[in-house]
């Protein structure tokens, strides 16, 4: 109760402002750890202090130990989540992330490195677990997708920022070159600690915990200044909320029954389809680009280093725009159409650059012609992913799921997310050492099948409430979606809102009973302060 307490000053926009400053701090964070680390390696007082990074295998492993730190975080995330909540989650995330940081910024031995990547990385996977989720909760369905990109917009600020920081560093010698980046990003926990202490926890979460006066508070909070817990909007949104928990724990599965898909909600189904979009973002090839392009530019294009850490920057600057037009365009095209999108461009850009550095690797003389192209390419496939599969995989993910498995599928969804960002970071350096062109030509093929996939499977969830989504799956058992409107469409299906006015309708007593006594226990304490 002591944020709810401190955060009763805070209401509507501004309230929501808030929780996405703490959300976009936390990602941020994120983004600049992806970034920063590209630098790092290339960096010859670096190599200096830990000679072993010569070794491919050796460099594969200490950039790749953040990620599979980050897959343990989100399996806590996905375990104790819901037990803990969304601040304190993010909270013990913070912690973990600061003594990553502190270790890596002060290692004088690799073994050092590696344990404070992997305690960052631990961190990591929690907040990037329940950041998105706590920002969805908290937002209505119109702004939901932009609110959640701004989360993933900051991530890849950040990451332009990292990339830049790198390329102005080359021109600083010694230990600063490096020391220095890793040791910003304990800028970051600042401002998330902040605002921590201030923001409520997620309504949602509370209704969840059967917490229901704390949660009708945050509703009329987050409703905006003037609104009491008896303001018809903040009733409606609760018992929509508290209409669907109670339906999902009626109709509540055995877990094996989850796992056969015997529940009516389905919640296996959304859990794997969460997963997958985590899935289909890793094994785009985003990470052997984001940790190791300024070694792919100098060893598969032939660039100096300078040249490399600047074109590295200035892709990470169309990365930004690439997701500001994405915040643009989320709500307007919905997540279906822009997954569709992005796996037809970034399949082209990934064959066009393995046919360049075929090209270029046959004929010398067309070596430098073909390497600037293949670099057009990277630069290509950077606003394209930018735009589909950087942001939505995390918005989906957010909002698929259940309110009682909402944190667990998110958090597998993430844990998915980690260790494909493991496996492609570790293999990327062995993999353009010994395949060259073909490595590249790989990820061509893996992301153009990623259309039928999300063609056949993968629903439409923009312009649904959250307990929409439960009304969805219910309507539509198949798996397969195509050729269904209420399963594609981008506007809110008709079906669904009648099923909330039902669902509303339904627990209007329910309703009634829960708000007379939260009111007159608000009145109780109102009159004790007096």
């Amino acid at each position: 109760m002591a944020g709810l307490r401190l955060s009763s000053y805070l209401t509507g926009t501004w309230l929501i402002t808030l929780i996405t400053i703490a959300n976009a701090c936390s990602m941020a964070w994120f983004g600049y750890d992806q970034g920063v680390f590209s630098g790092v390696l290339i960096s010859a007082d670096f190599k200096k202090h830990f000679p072993e990074t010569s070794d491919s295998n050796i460099s594969g492993i200490t950039s790749s130990c953040f990620s599979l730190g980050a897959f343990f975080g989100a399996i806590v995330a996905f375990t104790l989540g819901d037990k803990m909540g969304r601040k304190k989650t993010v909270a013990l995330g913070l912690l973990c992330n600061t003594i990553g940081a502190i270790l890596q910024v002060v290692s004088w031995e690799l073994p050092q490195m590696i344990v404070g990547r992997i305690v960052n990385g631990f961190g990591m996977g929690l907040t990037s677990s329940t950041c998105p989720v706590y920002q969805a909760e908290c937002s209505s369905p119109r702004a939901r997708g932009k609110l959640v990109v701004v989360g993933s917009l900051s991530n890849t600020a950040a990451f332009c920022l990292a990339n830049w920081m790198n390329y102005g560093l080359y021109f600083q010698g010694e230990a600063l070159q490096w020391r220095f980046p890793l040791g910003f990003q304990l800028i970051f926990p600042v401002v998330v600690a902040a605002a921590l202490l201030v923001i409520p926890e997620s309504p949602r979460w509370l209704l969840l915990k059967d917490r229901h006066e704390e949660a009708l508070q945050v509703l009329a909070q987050l409703e905006g200044k003037g609104s009491g817990i008896d303001d018809h909007e903040v009733t409606a949104q609760y018992l929509c909320i508290q209409s669907a928990l109670e339906v999902e724990r009626k109709d509540r599965a055995p877990t094996m029954d989850v796992l056969l898909c015997r529940d009516k909600t389905q919640n296996l189904r959304r859990l794997l389809l969460s997963c997958g979009t985590q899935f289909m973002q890793q094994f785009s090839g985003v990470n052997a680009l984001g940790y190791y392009l300024p070694t792919l530019l100098q060893d598969s294009v032939g660039l100096p280093e300078q040249e490399s850490r600047l074109l590295t920057a200035v892709n990470g600057t169309i990365y930004l725009f690439a997701a500001f037009c994405c915040l643009a365009i989320i709500d307007q095209f919905g997540r279906r159409k822009l997954m569709l999108y992005g796996s037809m461009t970034m399949g082209a850009c990934y064959l066009i650059a393995a046919i360049c550095l075929k090209t270029g690797e046959s004929d010398s003389s067309q070596k430098r012609l073909m390497g600037r192209v293949t670099t057009a390419m990277f630069f290509l496939y950077y606003f394209f992913y930018g735009t589909s599969f950087a942001k939505v995989p995390w918005v989906y993910n957010s909002e698929i799921n259940s309110l009682g498995w909402r944190t667990r599928g998110a958090a597998a969804a993430t844990a998915t997310n980690w260790i494909g960002g493991f496996i492609v970071t570790q293999f990327t350096s062995v993999g353009v050492t010994n395949l060259h062109w073909r490595f590249y030509l790989i990820f061509a093929i893996i992301g153009w099948a990623f259309f039928p996939i999300v063609f056949l499977l993968y629903p439409e969830t923009s312009r649904r409430t959250l307990e929409d989504m439960d009304e969805m799956f219910i309507q539509n058992p198949s798996v397969f979606v195509c050729g269904k409107p209420e399963m594609t469409q981008r506007e809110r299906p008709e079906t669904f809102a009648v099923a909330e006015r039902r669902r509303i309708v339904e627990n209007t007593e329910l309703g009634r009973e829960v708000m007379k006594g939260a009111a007159a226990v608000h009145h109780e304490r109102v009159g004790g302060s007096a």
